[in-house]
């Protein structure tokens, strides 16, 4: 009797060679990224740029995470792919205003390829500018903690740091592209997975310390991992929503008369808008507080003092303005990245029908209303597990690494490169039934 054979995808893996080989590129690509992320800048003094990015208010510690803690040591790769991501974006939205652009994305290919030289080249300009601002930050710093953090000030150090800095993240910006094309998922996203993650074992071991020290009691390290696993469910099962729009279609069997109304549907995700209002929120509610501790005059500014007071994570004006930040960049990109009139025309010219609805601006109408809807619940949902940390933290003073913005990127990018991996699976477990198939015929 033969022995029966597992549905698992998994237990076919060993023979998968092309998924394996890009498995591996995938683990070498991102060692790679981590060891980068150790080359420093010359010309910094280590301790002191931890020192003053440890005391230097949340939109640094920001981009640290994302950098897996390369700020702090101010390596090649200090500026991670935070310009790629704005450059990206920045395409994007001209390519929705601009007309010329906008034929530019209806070119295909071709027209994808000229996008993608407009992204690169305002990598470059992004990169340099940060880079130089941030090499003048430094130098007019000065001392953090008694200890000066350049150790030689000038054009030199200006000019080796752009350099750098821009060379760095170019090189990060060309392996996300190989891992997108050699390996699995997508490769800019797994770099800010891979730096955020990076930091995990160091928050777990600070954790344990502060209650083994009695800094924090056992009964609120449970709780802290249960909200923690419950939030992390709610993302999964939020991300993976959709609201699914039947659509028919009509096609002719043979005859003058005679049509088969097919059925599919139109998926629209509760989150269209992925974790990028997150990002500009707490960049822009993060800034007063950072250029507080970078301007040496900042106490002279009561202005930017009472800011900096009011937009304290737990304060109520901190708490209001995140959430409407949110809620604003949720519509406002979704608007960018989704086209409810093209999307009408093109079911039009499919001779697509969403029953009840008549096509062209009917049925544009009809998919707005909905997707508006969808919005408005998704916004909701960012707000609210971006503020569930700010609430624990001001609550309990739990040392929490993972903020809403950094566990919606590790929800994302594990749900996108799990879904990659099983379509390579599926796509393997075809082409050996496709092989059987013409074995038998032949």
């Amino acid at each position: 009797m033969a022995a029966p054979q597992s549905n698992n995808p998994l237990a076919a893996f060993g023979k998968l060679t092309e998924l394996r080989q890009r498995l591996l590129f995938v683990v070498g690509a991102l060692i790679v990224f981590r060891l980068g992320s150790f080359i420093p800048v010359p010309g910094v003094n280590p301790e002191a740029m931890t020192r003053m990015i440890e005391q230097g208010g949340g939109l640094l510690n920001m981009f640290n995470m994302f950098s897996g803690g390369a700020l702090a040591r101010f390596s090649l790769f200090a500026l991670g792919v935070i310009p790629y991501i704005s450059a990206s974006i920045v395409v994007q939205m001209m390519g929705s205003v601009v007309p010329s652009w906008q034929a530019l994305k209806k070119e295909g290919q071709a027209g994808q390829r000229i996008m993608t030289k407009y992204t690169r080249w305002g990598t470059v300009g992004l990169a340099a500018f940060q880079a130089f601002g941030v090499a003048v930050a430094l130098q007019k710093q000065g001392v953090a903690g008694g200890v000066p953090i350049v150790y030689d000030p000038g054009f030199g150090f200006i000019f080796a740091s752009v350099i750098g800095l821009t060379a760095g993240t170019m090189f990060l910006m060309w392996l996300g592209e190989q891992i997108t094309e050699r390996g699995v998922g997508n490769g800019i996203s797994l770099i800010i997975f891979a730096g955020i993650v990076a930091g995990l074992p160091r928050a777990l071991t600070q954790t344990a310390t502060m209650a083994s020290n009695g800094e924090l009691s056992a009964l609120k390290v449970l709780m802290v991992a249960a909200v923690i696993l419950l939030v992390t469910a709610f993302c999964v099962f939020m991300e993976s929503a959709q609201r699914r729009i039947t659509v028919n279609y009509a096609r002719r069997q043979g005859g003058a008369r005679a049509y088969m109304n097919q059925s599919s549907h139109l998926p629209l995700k509760i989150n269209m808008s992925g974790v990028i209002p997150p990002i500009f929120a707490s960049s822009l509610i993060m800034f007063p507080a950072t250029a507080a501790t970078w301007f040496s005059n900042a106490s002279q500014m009561r202005w930017l003092q009472a800011i900096t007071t009011a937009l304290t994570p737990g304060e109520p004006p901190y708490v209001i303005l995140y959430a409407l930040l949110i809620i604003i960049f949720a519509f406002f990109y979704t608007a960018i990245v989704f086209n409810s009139q093209e999307t009408a025309d093109n079911l039009k010219r499919s001779g697509a029908l969403i029953p009840g609805i008549r096509p062209g601006k009917a049925s544009a109408d009809y998919i707005d209303s909905v997707l508006t809807r969808l919005t408005g619940a998704g916004a909701v949902y960012l707000a609210a597990v971006c503020l569930i940390p700010t609430f624990l933290q001001t609550a309990w003073h739990v040392p929490f690494y993972f903020g809403g913005t950094s566990l919606l990127i590790v929800v994302v990018v594990a749900m996108d490169f799990r879904a990659q991996v099983s379509a390579h699976l599926v796509s393997h477990q075809y082409e050996s039934l496709l092989k059987k198939a013409n074995l038998r015929r032949s």
